[in-house]
């Protein structure tokens, strides 16, 4: 059997004894990392021996996989009609791999430089029945990845800033985020004397003020639900009145607390 790239080594409990969709989170987490996304069928899948395995997570066990190409989702590199790869399989209750020849399943992984017929699965569960993906969930979050707009990779709190109005009770809190290419993306808090407060992102350097709420399981949602601080860290306060301050921490908590928990379940 010739040598094949082991999946890398982060941990997650997705895996085919599931029986429900996998949280949005989960998808694009495997998503966004995956240089190519494939539908395949399994035609083979033979549990490796420990010894020839290198690390695996307990409960856990290494297959080797043979499939059939189905259908390329994303990706530009040449794939084969056969490929092979190694996954990471759960354990089933008995302590056995469950089997899941003649499977469907999808891929997220990059291919293996010289190697047109083998892939590497981005992480242990890259390889996800397509039952619990759901296709169309699936090609909607590729498509939102390929947009010319596409929400950038939040890494932070650049700063934030709360500017009161002319009126008791107005005011405006700008928040501008960091992002892993450093392009331009702020979110801003309008409040209203006799309206509840309202939030929206801007992608580029100027801040729409219409702009709204990210729509929940979207690529947005995803990139701020994920990535933001439950609190305004003190570092991104730019006042200095105590006031100020506190408004611009009320608004970032408005903010998170309207986009919701994560809902992340894989283990890194």
């Amino acid at each position: 059997m010739p040598a094949i790239a082991a999946p890398n080594a982060a941990l997650a409990q997705s895996d085919s004894s599931q029986i429900s969709a996998i949280p949005y989170a989960d998808l694009a987490d495997l998503a966004t990392a995956a240089p190519m996304v494939v539908v395949v069928k399994v035609k083979k899948a033979v549990e490796l021996d420990k010894d020839r395995t290198g690390p695996v997570r307990e409960g856990w066990t290494r297959a080797y996989v043979e499939a059939e190409t189905e259908r390329l989702l994303a990706g530009n590199s040449p794939i084969g009609g056969k490929i092979k790869y190694l996954a990471d399989v759960k354990l089933d209750s008995r302590g056995r791999m469950p089997n899941f020849k003649k499977s469907t399943m999808v891929l997220f992984a990059r291919p293996v430089a010289g190697r047109p017929g083998e892939i590497q699965l981005v992480a242990p569960d890259g390889q996800v029945p397509i039952g619990l993906v759901g296709e169309e969930r699936l090609r909607g979050l590729l498509q939102q990845t390929l947009s010319a707009d596409a929400a950038p990779e939040v890494t932070g709190v650049r700063d934030a800033l709360h500017t009161p109005g002319n009126l008791a009770g107005e005011g405006e809190t700008q928040i501008f985020l960091e992002t892993a290419d450093g392009e331009p993306a702020s979110i801003a808090v309008l409040t209203r004397p006799g309206q509840p407060p309202r939030w929206g992102l801007s992608l580029g350097e100027l801040v729409n003020p219409d702009a709204g709420p990210p729509a929940p399981n979207t690529l947005a949602w995803y990139r701020l639900a994920c990535a933001l601080p439950q609190q305004l860290p003190a570092s991104a306060q730019i006042a200095t009145d105590p006031a100020m301050r506190a408004a611009a921490a009320r608004d970032y908590a408005l903010v998170v607390r309207q986009l919701g928990a994560c809902g992340r379940q894989r283990v890194f």
